[in-house]
């Protein structure tokens, strides 16, 4: 699994930003956004779609600083949520270009939270997101020039990225195995009527993209389709726990193909399994324009938790896959 967690403590990354400042990053883009009650959930917290707006959106930047040109997003890794952000808390994003491939670059996020009436900071979440070049308007393909890296975690980083990239190449080819007939797994029949039909947490939920859901490109904004897709995805975990979720984990995005303003976006969520504090949910996006073909633009599976006043997981009820 390409888990995007940080590891080490708050001194380590503080010891990391002051060796960064000390050599600017060319590729480097940070944003700062202070959370409104529009951009929070029913718990007055950061609503995990809109960060992922904000993520996608400096991580794009910083790949167009360092193309020279239009990027698209291609992928991001999995991520984890290690703790939830409160309105009125600030979110820092933090992206920077780890290696660029011939027309694709890994660019590295960061993402903290900073607390202005305590001056307290905290890591939030880290992923990485591959990036490709869009061609030029005579159908010529951008090659990218390679990255330099100068600081040891800037080398650590640009050695990894290629069996990161590896492994994203592999991903879907892992999936169709997992779900072929070999390995499908038999649910246990027991105690059935304890179970909640995976049927009733289905959920279908159709989108009309407008020009404020696109990007300069005119094409459907990356992180726009992640939220609908976090969306439909909160809705059917609500309905096997008749609660309110917290989003915990999200395996990796791929974008399958370009959507524009005008398209139709269709989502499609269900709980695939529950299992004693946590569930995952699949979600599926197809696009369509009118009366064409549904065209398949993305897949994601999220795992999400409910917790209680003390902040603890919850005992969930039991998933009943029908059908097959």
């Amino acid at each position: 699994m390409m888990t995007s967690r940080l590891f080490g403590d708050v001194e380590d990354e503080e010891e990391e930003e002051e060796e960064e400042e000390e050599r600017n990053n060319p590729t480097e883009v940070k944003m700062s956004q202070i959370v409104m009650p529009c951009h929070s959930n029913h718990r007055q917290e950061l609503s995990v779609g809109q960060l992922l707006k904000w993520m996608d959106s400096t991580a794009c930047l910083s790949a167009e600083r360092h193309a020279g040109s239009p990027c698209v997003t291609a992928s991001i890794d999995d991520i984890y949520f290690e703790h939830t952000i409160s309105v009125g808390q600030v979110v820092n994003i933090r992206a920077k270009v780890n290696r660029a491939f011939n027309t694709s670059m890994e660019v590295g996020i960061q993402v903290s939270c900073e607390d202005l009436f305590s001056d307290r900071h905290w890591r939030v979440c880290h992923a990485y997101a591959t990036f490709v070049t869009q061609r030029t308007s005579t159908g010529q393909k951008v090659t990218l020039k390679p990255i330099v890296p100068h600081t040891q975690k800037e080398q650590v980083e640009y050695s990894v990225a290629a069996e990161r990239r590896r492994v994203r190449m592999v991903h879907d080819d892992i999936i169709k195995d997992l779900l072929s007939s070999g390995s499908i797994q038999q649910a246990d029949s027991s105690a059935v009527s304890n179970k909640v039909a995976a049927e009733k947490t289905k959920v279908e939920s159709v989108e009309l993209v407008l020009p404020p859901h696109a990007n300069h490109q005119v094409n459907t904004f990356g992180g726009q389709i992640m939220a609908w897709m976090v969306n439909v995805a909160t809705i059917a975990a609500s309905r096997l726990c008749q609660a309110h979720p917290t989003l915990r984990t999200i395996d990796m995005f791929t974008f399958r193909g370009p959507s524009q303003v005008g398209d139709r976006l269709l989502m499609k969520a269900i709980v695939n399994n529950a299992f004693k504090n946590s569930m995952e949910v699949g979600v599926r996006a197809e696009a369509y324009h009118e009366d064409g073909p549904n065209r398949h633009i993305n897949s994601a599976f999220m795992t999400f938790e409910v917790l209680d006043d003390h902040g603890k997981p919850c005992t969930l009820p039991r998933i009943r896959p029908e059908p097959l």
